[in-house]
């Protein structure tokens, strides 16, 4: 559907996020607008939040699904999974679509290299973005980075590369491909969106299912991509292979080639180096000269809340990775400080993730002092913790300033005070950069006393 069509129709906006707010702003402009417009969301609007809605009506609950019933046609956000009951009744009664959608349609035929995967989508699209810029390219980034896509509908100049982060929501019901597209990692994430971790992987992989002469850019090491891969369409190229760009943990490599060490880049871990080869994998796959573009890496300052360094006192280093929402990026970022001893922040809020992983990597002989758990998925950490030998001391805490005291107490001179929690920020903050800007708060205030 383009946007043309929407003009003197009935259109409902189901949510009002940064995706919401940029629609309703694209809508507004058009030369032919939508006949009318509501807003609906799950729950009443605040009233800084009506400001932003101006005079349009603004519906919640069931009132609220029945006007986008009686839609000519609903924008579903995507914080609205696609699989609820009310998401269901809405498809059967109007058409719906995606600002996602809308955008593609404008522009799926123009150079676009998409990322996605359960971990590392951002980095890796930062990445493209600065190493195409190095390349003297004009280039957009936009997406689940933060930046709606329909906020650059039509930038001028036109870029030479649109880069675009997208989450499993805003695939689900993707209706095109990119020219190129990148998988990083399949983990169990998004179940209460998707409902299962089969259709959570199927709505990853949607990506790729609507041009057959996509360049599909897939991770080697990760073991649920390779046995995914064959259903794919189009030409597969992989990193994190000797075959191509590859890291050994210490370097990134082209076949047997050393291209450039990790202490040469601001980047830490190993899952940052196989970031950094998926970039060079898709641009060299839109056809950029990338191998001049390596020294570049050395300028790309990681983004932050993930390992992301906010302080130091008495010899303590307080890291914050509030984007690791799930157990094994937890796990890639004790493995990414290895050689450090090491207390780690962990919890939050409980969507059925498998601690068992990240509990045996958990090991005293492995530098961890302590684990200080936030509920609720902290408690079966700790449960798991309790069953193991060797397993660090674990100490709950009620909220995340009663987690930084305990964590303090219990760092040494030369240590790491990581806060990665391994679970969604929901129910304590509103998202994991509000989680991460409350520690950086937090370890501002820390005393540099001498640890109990």
């Amino acid at each position: 559907m383009r946007l043309d069509e929407l003009g003197g129709r009935w259109v409902g906006l189901w949510g009002f996020g940064r995706e919401g707010k940029a629609t309703l702003a694209v809508l507004t402009a058009m030369a032919d607008p939508p006949a009318g417009i509501a807003i609906v969301t799950d729950t009443p609007p605040t009233e800084a939040e009506r400001a932003a809605g101006a005079t349009l009506p603004w519906l919640s609950g069931e009132e609220g699904i029945a006007r986008l019933c009686t839609s000519d046609v609903v924008v579903r956000s995507p914080g609205i999974s696609r699989y609820r009951d009310d998401a269901l009744r809405v498809a059967a009664a109007t058409q719906v679509t995606t600002a996602t959608n809308l955008w593609g349609a404008e522009h799926a035929g123009e150079t676009v290299i998409a990322v996605t995967g359960s971990k590392g989508k951002s980095t890796t699209s930062s990445l493209i973005d600065h190493l195409a810029r190095a390349a003297g390219m004009r280039t957009v980034l936009a997406g689940n980075i933060g930046i709606p896509l329909l906020a650059h509908l039509y930038p001028e100049p036109a870029p030479d590369l649109w880069v675009l982060e997208l989450s499993s929501h805003q695939i689900s019901d993707l209706d095109w491909s990119p020219r190129v597209g990148v998988l990083l990692n399949l983990y169990r994430e998004h179940l209460d969106w998707h409902g299962t971790e089969a259709r959570y992987f199927a709505d990853k992989l949607n990506l790729f299912a609507h041009r057959s002469g996509i360049v599909a850019v897939l991770n080697r090491e990760d073991t649920r991509t390779r046995a995914l891969a064959p259903a794919l369409p189009g030409r597969h190229v992989w990193f994190g292979d000797p075959a191509g760009y590859h890291t050994d943990g210490s370097s990134i490599l082209w076949r047997d080639e050393r291209l450039v060490d990790a202490d040469q880049i601001q980047l830490r871990g190993r899952h940052n180096l196989l970031n950094a080869c998926a970039a060079l994998t898709a641009l060299e796959e839109d056809g950029v000269e990338v191998r001049p573009l390596v020294p570049a890496l050395s300028g790309f300052r990681p983004l932050r809340h993930r390992l992301e360094p906010v302080g130091d006192a008495a010899g303590v280093t307080f890291v914050n990775d509030s984007i690791a929402t799930i157990p094994e990026a937890t796990v890639a970022a004790l493995d990414a400080l290895e050689g450090r001893p090491v207390v780690l922040i962990a919890g939050g809020f409980d969507r059925g993730q498998d601690y068992g992983p990240l509990a045996r990597r958990l090991h005293r002989d492995r530098g961890v002092l302590a684990v200080v758990t936030l509920p609720p998925s902290g408690i079966r950490l700790a449960g798991e913790l309790a069953a193991l030998p060797d397993a660090p001391p674990v100490l709950p805490a009620a909220d995340l300033g009663e987690a930084v005291r305990l964590a303090r107490a219990h760092a040494e001179p030369g240590s790491v005070m990581l806060l990665s929690p391994g679970a969604p920020s929901y129910g304590a903050f509103r998202d994991f950069e509000a989680r991460g800007d409350a520690f950086r708060a937090l370890v501002a205030d820390v005393e540099p006393a001498a640890p109990a």
